[in-house]
């Protein structure tokens, strides 16, 4: 029965979020096929929304090239603890960049005291320095998720000191007198792309191991499978943020013919999977150690530091900035250095 159910519960989630994602917007519609003709795999996108979308994913001129040649960095400044190998010309180029990438309305002045630069006083110096170690680190480790594309500090910030997209811990619900504990339903949030499915689908699976899992693989259920009608319910819950993010409907990773099927799925559905690890990987190894690091005015409702989710890098479409690259023009500031 409790398989029946699981995969009941499956479909119709399936069969809601699909209709959801292809009904809800006026003609005149755009198709395109991602699968076998009669499938029913088609990609439904708005043209006035790619418009929108287009005109948000446009990608800032690079700086001019400097020059490679004279003092390094950690010779020329004090305290340079991650781009010392650097030239003068270009720590430069690249500090002015992330300027322009990060905070081009406060400055150098967001992460610096002005008046003596090796200062660590400010919070966001160091928590900068870290960002720094991580884009490297995603650049050099995760070609499997961002290839030969990568990724820059622009890719998640756009213009803003802290991302649109971070996502912190729902707050738990507390049940009050008779009423029964909801189990994260039925309080929309922007984690569950506002559905009733489970409100915080991130924490357990974009930030854990959690099980991402729909329907069992043996007749009966076992206790190690984690199957359930609530490890299905947060599956959909993530797939919903998934989908929303990327800007695209359940089949662009899956096939109408078998969800499940892995040998059936488009390529996407592997680049998905390597996402997921990445979100988990930046999520647990750069993101929460930095909790000590934040004011708690920059801490979540339950005290935890903002974290990265798909929508963080994607907004909105299935490749960040439209697939057009920005390290190919900071290759050697933004690459892990060569040891």
């Amino acid at each position: 029965m409790r398989i029946f159910q699981t995969r009941k519960a499956g479909v119709l989630a399936t069969l809601l979020l699909a209709g959801a994602l292809a009904g809800c917007e006026a003609p005149p519609q755009e198709a395109s096929q991602n699968g076998y003709r009669g499938t029913g795999m088609n990609q439904i996108q708005s043209p006035e929304r790619l418009a929108v979308l287009k005109a948000a994913n446009v990608v800032p001129d690079a700086q001019p090239e400097a020059d490679a040649t004279g003092p390094r960095a950690a010779q020329a400044y004090q305290n340079v603890q991650v781009l010392g190998h650097l030239s003068e010309g270009e720590f430069l180029r690249i500090m002015t960049a992330i300027t322009e990438w990060v905070s081009p309305e406060q400055g150098c002045a967001y992460c610096h005291n002005v008046e003596n630069l090796a200062d660590d006083s400010l919070y966001t110096k160091k928590v900068s320095r870290r960002m720094l170690q991580m884009t490297q680190h995603i650049n050099a480790n995760w070609s499997s998720h961002v290839a030969q594309t990568g990724v820059t500090c622009y890719t998640c910030h756009r213009g803003q000191p802290v991302p649109q997209n971070i996502w912190f811990k729902e707050p738990g619900h507390v049940a009050g007198g008779s009423a029964a504990d909801p189990m994260g339903q039925n309080a929309p949030t922007r984690a569950n792309a506002y559905s009733s499915l489970p409100r915080d689908p991130l924490s357990a699976l974009l930030n854990g191991a959690g099980t991402i899992r729909v329907s069992g693989t043996t007749a009966l259920s076992t206790d190690k499978q984690g199957e359930s009608i609530a490890t299905t319910e947060a599956t959909y819950s993530l797939m919903n943020h998934m989908s929303t993010s990327l800007g695209v409907n359940c089949t662009f990773c899956h096939t109408t013919r078998s969800f499940s099927s892995w040998e059936q799925s488009p390529p996407q559905r592997v680049a998905a999977w390597h996402g997921i690890r990445l979100a988990r990987d930046i999520n647990a190894n750069y993101l929460d150690p930095l909790k000590g690091t934040f004011p708690a005015e920059r801490l979540g409702p339950e005290g935890d530091v903002a974290k990265t989710g798909c929508a963080t890098c994607h907004q909105g479409v299935n490749k960040p900035l439209n697939g057009v690259s920005m390290l190919k023009d900071y290759i050697k500031e933004l690459s892990a250095p060569k040891p």
